[in-house]
């Protein structure tokens, strides 16, 4: 799982974790009914009520598992996301899970992985849920949610972290997401939290939820991979750039080697970097790692 979130706030309610009649359990039965096809992607679906990390569990079974994999947790104690950060929520306040993914696509297409990623979770949950979702270039989730003084700001609502499996290429790539479901506003870890029940989601049942997310995965991936991993040819670049919240704002990338780079978010180029026209007048420069910071909102 992905997240900058480090930390939770108390969960409300009795001490017994399963208590919470507003955060009832996934059903394991249900979900591999309605998304193990035969032909399709989904070839096993295994729900955990407690874990370390989905990524770590799947990514250690990856050699032995056919692709299409998944592997739901009701909640996470040691989630990971990029930059080696903590993604910690209540139990079955969110979706936190893992696919294993084994794409015979050339090398240096397998960094659109995440971005496919999010524009599947945003698409497919923009449907079921009913929010506005945009993405944050690399593997943010945003929504809007309303502050207290009635204006709508941004907040983060999930992120997605993609590591390959193993040692070998043939192991595949393991992607997981973390998404905040029913996160009540005394839970947010930090006040640039967001969840989609803060979003004024229409639903937020987690099992549709979870479906549509998967759903919309299986389509974009199979898009992606029949052809060949070409993102233009797909549709996918044009997606990401539709839904891409970072470009056309003023950023300030934080690279590897404690550099910084400021200047307007242009474009995501053919490899999935993100395209930055430098506020000192050098130019454009293509992002591939770093953190992304949006100084001020897009016009």
């Amino acid at each position: 799982m992905t997240s900058s979130q480090s930390s939770h706030g108390p969960s409300r309610g009795p001490s017994n974790r399963w208590s919470d009649l507003d955060r009832p359990p996934l059903s394991a039965p249900a979900l591999r009914r309605a998304l193990l096809q035969p032909g399709g992607l989904w070839t096993s679906l295994d729900v955990v009520a407690a874990t370390g990390s989905t990524n770590s569990d799947l990514a250690a079974r990856a050699a032995e598992l056919p692709e299409g994999a998944v592997l739901v947790a009701e909640e996470q104690t040691s989630g990971r996301g990029r930059l080696d950060r903590v993604w910690s929520a209540p139990a079955r306040s969110g979706l936190f899970f893992s696919v294993l993914l084994k794409p015979r696509v050339p090398v240096e297409r397998l960094a659109w992985l995440p971005l496919l990623t999010g524009v599947a979770a945003a698409t497919g949950l923009a449907r079921a849920a009913g929010v506005d979702m945009s993405l944050k270039w690399p593997n943010d989730l945003l929504v809007k949610v309303r502050r207290e003084d009635g204006v709508k700001e941004e907040r983060k609502t999930g992120g997605i972290l993609a590591e390959r499996a193993g040692g070998s290429a043939d192991d595949g790539i393991v992607v997981g997401l973390g998404l905040n479901v029913t996160l009540r506003a005394d839970e947010l870890p930090v006040p640039t939290a967001g969840s989609l029940a803060l979003a004024d989601a229409v639903s937020t049942d987690r099992d549709p939820l979870l479906r549509a997310v998967l759903r919309s995965l299986e389509h974009w991936y199979g898009r992606w991979t029949a052809a060949d991993g070409d993102p233009a040819a797909c549709g996918l670049q044009e997606a990401y750039a539709a839904g891409c919240a970072t470009l056309g704002r003023t950023v300030r990338a934080e690279l590897p080697g404690d550099r910084a780079l400021t200047g307007e978010a242009v474009a995501i180029d053919g490899g999935g970097r993100l395209v930055v026209e430098r506020a000192d007048g050098g130019g454009r420069e293509a992002v591939g790692a770093g953190d992304i910071v949006h100084l001020r909102p897009a016009d």
